[in-house]
């Protein structure tokens, strides 16, 4: 029997100790659609006192991850980009939102927005996923 978009995500979330770390937050599984949220801690700051560009890539990248595999097969990016569009500083609460714009037997595509609690774009990321073949279990 496969498994829901949710059980595959909250599957990934129970090993995935990076976006346990961010404190990522899941507010729908929609398949290839998935949003997530998290609210950036002291910790990630540079030495401009702004979040690092890691944390937002990063919180791109696990929507990325976890939209890819909704579908029920094992999903990994084989080629990402990101373009930061403002500052993001201790207490934003970042909101990311993913849009698949293909999907083939082999190769997604997704773009994710990164928002802030004011819903201004912080970051646009991009990225394509090679489809294993493989299904979730």
């Amino acid at each position: 029997m496969a498994l829901s978009p949710q059980q595959i995500i909250d599957k990934m979330m129970a090993s995935d100790k990076m976006s346990q770390w961010l404190g990522i937050e899941i507010l729908n599984y929609n398949p290839g659609a998935v949003s997530i949220k998290m609210t950036v801690q002291p910790e990630m700051v540079n030495g401009f006192d702004v979040a690092h560009g890691g944390i937002t890539y990063s919180l791109a990248d696990s929507a990325l991850a976890f939209s890819a595999n909704s579908h029920g097969i094992r999903s990994m990016s084989i080629e990402t980009s990101i373009s930061h569009q403002k500052m993001v500083k201790v207490g934003d609460e970042l909101t990311v939102h993913s849009k698949e714009l293909s999907l083939s037997r082999k190769i997604g595509v997704y773009e994710m927005q990164v928002l802030n609690q004011r819903n201004e774009l912080v970051a646009h990321f991009k990225g394509t996923v090679y489809r294993s073949g493989i299904e979730w279990d």
